[in-house]
């Protein structure tokens, strides 16, 4: 993007609906990008999302929804969201439904890697083709996902010494 666009302002009119949408959206994008961020220099939280957060927030009262945001520090620039926003609004229960599916996912993709590996050697994973490894991982997958499906973890152990 050159300076000059950066630089170029556009406005947007919202509704007071659709400007509590924007501050939900807005919160649950920095907090996908930052929620596992903890600050430190090791793993800085990106700044770019925070302070779009904060814009966005910043513009709270004149949209009717104040009450969403604390604006303790807006002398410092940063707006947080209150303890009203973050439990009367949905975002916790949209976070948790992510946090849910994104769980199950994770480990039946895992446990269907583990399995590939099991199975197949490096060398025979190596020599083959990349459809043939995409098939063969998802034979794997589909089988852990119906297990999953079937019966949560109720089946699964931790079996030491392996």
């Amino acid at each position: 993007m050159s300076k000059n666009m950066e630089k170029s302002t556009n406005k947007i009119e919202l509704t007071r609906q659709q400007f509590e949408n924007l501050l939900k959206l807005v919160y649950l994008g920095n907090w996908m990008v930052n929620a596992n961020r903890d600050g430190s220099s090791e793993n800085p939280h990106i700044e770019k999302y925070e302070a779009i957060e904060d814009y966005i927030f910043s513009f709270a009262e004149q949209f009717g929804c104040g009450e969403y945001v604390d604006g303790e520090e807006a002398t410092k620039g940063k707006f947080y969201p209150t303890r009203l926003f973050e439990e009367e609004t949905d975002v916790q229960k949209l976070i948790e439904e992510y946090d849910e599916e994104t769980f199950w996912d994770e480990l039946i993709d895992h446990l269907g890697e583990r399995a590939l590996f099991r199975r197949y050697s490096k060398d025979e994973i190596k020599n083959m083709s990349q459809d043939e490894r995409f098939e063969k991982l998802c034979e794997f997958i589909d089988k852990w996902a119906d297990e999953i499906n079937e019966h949560g973890i109720g089946r699964l152990k931790i079996v030491k010494g392996d």
